[in-house]
């Protein structure tokens, strides 16, 4: 996600879903894996789903449709709604290893 931060995004798919690739390991990330990410730069990212290009070339346009539907929803959560589905196991927080403290 540093990378998107930073402008450095794969594949914008527009409707909030990027596309960012991942290296396997002697691969590189030309022969590695693929994620969608739901994604708003300074605001937050959420993991939809991830594939390895060799199982897949790419997403259908049906698929695509649905994540932009699930961005729009999930990007408009608030705070109180994401602490609730980590809590209860929905989502699974993953964090950078910075210091999040305020």
């Amino acid at each position: 996600m540093q990378r998107a931060e930073s402008g450095l995004v794969d594949a914008d798919l527009g409707g909030y879903v990027i596309k960012q690739r991942v290296a396997r390991a002697g691969q590189g990330k030309s022969g590695g894996y693929r994620t969608l990410i739901l994604f708003r730069q300074g605001d937050r990212a959420i993991f939809a789903f991830g594939f390895a290009k060799s199982a897949q070339a790419n997403i259908s346009k049906a698929d695509l449709a649905l994540l932009r539907d699930a961005a729009a929803e999930a990007l408009g959560w608030t705070q109180e709604e994401l602490d609730r589905l980590v809590a209860s196991g929905a989502l699974t927080e993953i964090k950078d290893g910075e210091d999040d403290e305020e």
